[in-house]
């Protein structure tokens, strides 16, 4: 991958712009709300690009590129059935409760729902996985720039820590929000005409289809047993581990993307805010896994292009970056490189911003210093900035030893996330259950996915206690490691709330769904999120059955 001047001046604009919106908010800081949560004060429009920019780090760009040649068209289920219905049910039923109460984040609900030590346990094992996931987008953009500068891994890592860390330290939450809205405008700009190009030198879809396996090209056909397609996954796993446990389990409960919905200046905002991103999200798969599908076309083709190897394997972590090598010339070579470390920023500075929020309030504001003025906890909250990059820079080493940066990360949230959407269910939907329950939901649940994962092997990963069963593939290990957590809360959370004494009706108002009075919806109708919501399912399920 040859760079030239122009590429080098497109680069050097994108980290101008970003340090520069974080010097000019930086006046804008005034207290811990506004370093930490923004001051609920952002518009619609901002808050649903970032909700959406948020989870299109890189993960997104690279991971998904390459889940796409890995395992073809069923990584739209990722999307289809893994993204839009819990986009939209946090947005209709969920947000209600986490914007009306008031909570500063979702550890803080879980205080006011449960008790204390259900709120410390999850702001704990959110801030590993935010630390875990900031570490993998750490670890992409350190292989991107090793690879296109020849930089080692560790000056590339730490090279572009700091500049992530020079502009959430300046304007906090709302730096790395407004930022996330300029790096979904270039991601979209920088990766659709690699699509476009792509798919046209394979000869188009039709010549896609002729070249691969129908498993690779389409998302449903395939899926009755786990040897039928590449992603190795039967059909109850899919809907169950994805499209239930782990989606949900994200979209609802993960405060780094709840955290842009809680910013917004109003309810319907607020609510609106997952319901409208969920629009450009149905689409993405068109940016960033159909070029991955090229991309195992045209290696079955004698154009010059193979797929990238590590240790004799495919590398599918490289795909997109070999694509872009073949296709893009002088300038959009640029455009596209800044694009990726525009995914690279987004995924990192989403993930510091929600550590240094959990940090502060649920775990050093409650547990280590209770009553400091609230200058202190500002100047706390840019430690935690300072010392969350850091503790990244260990994760994303840990990266290196995954092929696939998705199945990294679709292990950590059946770890964490996949527990604790039983447990919202559960405190949101059911009034009698409990702080203990909730608590002894939450460890066993986690101890269920270590169990799972321990007596599981797949592509030489797991099976660290006893190798009881064999895998087909990471991907579907995830799957059942989230459904065996979350099945483990579900029941546990559930004897035990039956076994002990439920908080007073009284106590739950705004927190519980059927003690929570109904409020009349002021917008117009084509704004208020049950319509928007009923728009987007039907779009979502046009979709799946064009690919079917």
């Amino acid at each position: 991958m040859t760079l030239h001047l122009i590429d080098y001046v497109v680069l050097t604009l994108y980290f101008g712009f970003v340090l520069g919106i974080g010097w000019f908010l930086r006046k804008n800081v005034k207290s811990s709300s506004d370093f930490l949560t923004s001051g609920h004060s952002l518009p619609l429009w901002i808050t649903s690009l970032a909700f959406l920019a948020a989870n299109m780090g890189a993960l997104e760009m690279i991971g998904m590129c390459g889940s796409g040649a890995k395992y073809g068209m069923m990584t739209s289920h990722f999307y289809w059935v893994g993204a839009i219905p819990a986009m939209l049910f946090v947005g209709v039923f969920m947000m209600p409760f986490y914007y009306g109460s008031k909570a500063r984040s979702v550890p803080e609900y879980l205080k006011l729902r449960f008790d204390e030590k259900t709120r410390g346990f999850n702001a704990i094992t959110f801030a590993i996985m935010t630390i875990f996931s900031s570490g993998i987008s750490m670890y992409a953009l350190g292989i991107l720039l090793q690879a296109i500068f020849g930089w080692s891994f560790t000056f590339s890592v730490l090279a572009s820590a700091g500049i992530v860390l020079a502009y959430t330290y300046l304007g906090g939450l709302s730096s790395a929000i407004y930022n996330e809205v300029l790096q979904f405008f270039l991601i979209v700009a920088g990766f659709a005409p690699l699509a476009i190009l792509s798919v046209n030198r394979a000869g188009g879809w039709d010549g896609i289809a002729s070249r691969l396996s129908p498993k690779m090209t389409q998302s449903w056909q395939h899926i009755a047993a786990a040897g039928d397609n590449p992603m190795g996954v039967e059909i109850i796993g899919l809907i169950m581990g994805l499209g239930f446990v782990l989606s949900f389990g994200y979209w609802c409960t993960n405060y780094l993307v709840v955290q842009r919905a809680m910013a917004a200046r109003n309810m319907t905002d607020a609510r609106n805010t997952p319901i409208v991103g969920a629009f450009p999200k149905m689409f993405i798969p068109f940016v960033v896994i159909v070029p991955g599908i090229a991309a195992a076309a045209l290696a079955s083709m004698s154009v010059g292009y193979a797929l990238p190897l590590k240790n004799g394997n495919p590398d599918y972590d490289k795909v997109l970056f070999s694509l872009m090598s073949q296709f893009y010339p002088s300038g959009m070579l640029g455009v596209g490189l800044t694009a990726l470390v525009a995914s690279f920023m987004s995924g990192m500075a989403g993930n510091v911003t929600a550590f240094n929020t959990v940090w502060t309030y649920d775990i050093y504001q409650s547990y280590i210093r209770k009553h400091a003025p609230d200058e202190h906890y500002l100047w706390m909250g840019r430690m935690a900035t300072i010392f969350g990059t850091g503790l990244s820079i260990g994760a994303a080493y840990m990266a290196q030893s995954f092929n696939n940066m998705m199945d990294f990360l679709q292990l950590i949230f059946g770890f964490v996330n996949a527990p604790l959407f039983a447990t919202f269910l559960l405190g949101m939907f059911w009034k009698r259950s409990t702080g203990h329950g909730a608590f002894a939901g939450l460890v066993s649940g986690t101890a269920a996915a270590a169990v799972t994962y321990g007596i599981t092997e797949a592509e030489g990963k797991g099976g660290w206690l006893s190798v009881q069963y064999h895998f087909p593939s990471s991907m579907a290990q995830n799957f059942w490691v989230a459904i065996s957590a979350f099945c483990c809360c579900l029941v546990v959370t559930t004897i035990v709330s039956l076994a002990t004494k439920a908080k007073p009706d009284s106590e739950l108002v705004g927190l519980v769904y059927s003690v929570t009075p109904r409020q009349t919806e002021e917008a117009e109708w084509y704004r208020r999120p049950a319509t928007l919501a009923i728009v987007a399912s039907v779009i979502c399920i046009a979709l799946n059955f064009v690919f079917f």
